[in-house]
């Protein structure tokens, strides 16, 4: 892993990177999360009994709107032409959380990392949005990047001991 901050120019102040000259290759992203919360609040959610409505298919659709729109969050984060995200919200009543999992794939100058990341995090917000008038003690948490693929620096992947314990 390089020691150099590619978003700091020479006098460390921050600007965006210039990735006009790189190739094209596909590049795919996985993230993941939670939503943890108190087991009637997952209990609800699941029995489609809350007063917002259907919790997951809120969460995804804000998650996919978020990640087209990563540039907008991110400030030094490029436009790049989304190819597909794919966001998997799961119950985990064993866990009392929902599991959030997207996927990112774009065929693009620059790496997918931070739109499944932002995916993540905006299905997350948007499930204790939704929640909050029955439970406002959930957390939001574990959002990390799982893999990694295309690019320069290949594929890399999450090691199992990397895992957050259960």
């Amino acid at each position: 892993m390089s020691n150099e901050l590619s978003h700091l120019d020479a006098q460390g102040r921050a600007h965006m990177v210039d990735v006009g000259e790189k190739p094209v290759p596909r590049r795919e992203c996985v993230a993941r999360g939670e939503v943890r919360m108190a087991p009637e609040t997952l209990a609800r959610i699941a029995d489609g009994r809350m007063p917002k409505g259907d919790v997951l298919a809120t969460a995804r659709l804000a998650g996919i709107q978020a990640a087209k729109r990563t540039d907008e969050w991110i400030p030094l984060c490029h436009s790049l032409p989304l190819d597909a995200i794919e966001i998997d919200l799961v119950p985990d009543f064993e866990g009392s959380r929902i599991a959030i999992r997207a996927r990112a794939l774009a065929h693009w100058r620059t790496g997918v990392e931070m739109e499944a990341l932002v995916a993540v995090s905006a299905a997350g917000l948007t499930v204790y949005d939704m929640c909050k008038a029955v439970d406002r003690g959930m957390t939001l948490g574990e959002v990390q990047l799982v893999s990694k693929s295309g690019g320069k620096s290949g594929k890399w992947e999450r090691s199992p001991a990397d895992a957050p314990e259960r």
